[in-house]
């Protein structure tokens, strides 16, 4: 899928800067688990990214929006290590 298919979901825009800025990883043996870095450039990387790749569709959001939608994932990934493989 291309990125520009991507710009009318925010969450996808968002999910796919912070991966591609390396911000956050999947979880290799788990594919449901986001693991958060914790690289405080790489976040702001995803930020400018993800403005850029909703800029360059011409699909506007607010920039609240976009912050909350990058905290909300921020927030919901987990610290530095997937829990499923802590647990083992």
């Amino acid at each position: 899928m291309s990125v520009d298919s991507w710009t009318d979901d925010l969450a996808s825009v968002v999910r796919y800067a912070l991966t591609t800025a390396r911000a956050t990883v999947i979880c290799p043996f788990h594919d449901n688990v986001t693991i958060r870095v914790g690289d405080d450039a790489a976040e702001t990387h995803a930020y400018v990214r993800a403005a850029k790749v909703i800029k360059s569709d011409g699909t506007t959001w607010e920039h609240e929006a976009l912050q909350k939608e990058i905290n909300r994932q921020l927030d919901e990934a987990a610290d530095g290590v997937c829990p499923e493989c802590a647990a083992h």
